[in-house]
């Protein structure tokens, strides 16, 4: 009998108290990321800020796919101590989050999928050539932040993603050091880029909200079947300003999108006045 991948322990902040809510970023992204959002959120419910394997503060793994993600998720609900809870993921996390509520549908409440669908968006050499970049740079060579955006302006020159991919540095014993395993994750990209196929449907009852960004092509309106087959109860919603960082760019419509969706303490059950 064979085994299912090994899981590792993922990183994690939590806010609030409430009804449990795990949001899983996207590729080259951390839980803190959506953290602005996180505190409305969590005026109602526990909010848990994930950091994905092979990012932020989570281990290093070589296997890094959709079925090794899903498999950390429901370990991380057991550390916790939570047979099931609210997902809500962007990009590659609401790919992982998908498989988890494909595979493993006790785990999930509800899910909310931010920009993705479930489909193979095939070869992606935006990100290829991110991570080639990132490589390529040795940040314990430079002593602030700004020179690593700088270096990398030659092959990133939108400021606005150098900012996002300079977010992955920390200081290690007062040197720069990437947090990502990059050449794990450049390894992986196809896979990242894919989605598993022959995934089971959820159950048909599974409320699931889809947020796309009206300004990105990630959900495209042909990519709603694949939607449809494995989520058959998908309300898909469009935020008109906001590119595929949707959360970034329109958090006023996302969140009034989310407290529309996801269940929430009442404020007398946590203490608020």
């Amino acid at each position: 009998m064979s085994r299912g991948p090994e899981p590792v322990a993922l990183a994690v902040q939590e806010l609030g108290a409430g009804p449990p809510l795990l949001v899983l970023h996207g590729l080259l992204g951390q839980g803190r990321n959506w953290a602005s959002l996180a505190k409305p959120l969590a005026a109602r419910r526990r909010v848990l800020l994930v950091d994905l394997r092979n990012h932020g503060r989570s281990p290093h793994h070589p296997e890094m796919t959709y079925p090794a993600m899903a498999a950390d998720l429901a370990a991380l609900l057991d550390r916790l101590g939570l047979a099931r809870a609210c997902f809500l993921g962007h990009s590659m996390g609401g790919k992982a989050a998908m498989v988890l509520a494909c595979t493993a549908p006790e785990r999930v409440d509800r899910l909310v999928v931010v920009d993705v669908a479930p489909v193979d968006y095939g070869p992606r050499p935006d990100f290829e050539a991110y991570l080639r970049a990132m490589l390529a740079i040795d940040p314990a060579r430079f002593a602030r932040r700004a020179e690593v955006e700088a270096a990398l302006a030659e092959v990133v020159p939108d400021p606005r993603i150098r900012a996002f991919l300079t977010s992955n540095l920390d200081s290690r014993d007062g040197r720069l050091a990437w947090l990502p395993n990059l050449g794990a994750l450049l390894a992986a990209l196809p896979a990242l880029a894919g989605f598993p196929a022959d995934l089971p449907p959820a159950p048909a009852g599974l409320p699931v909200l889809a947020i796309r960004g009206g300004r990105s092509d990630y959900v495209r309106p042909d990519h709603e079947p694949a939607f449809r087959r494995l989520f058959p109860a998908l309300r898909l919603e469009t935020v008109t300003e906001a590119g595929h960082w949707v959360h970034a760019d329109a958090p006023g419509a996302v969140l009034a999108l989310l407290e529309g969706f996801l269940p929430g303490a009442e404020p007398s059950r946590i203490g608020l006045a």
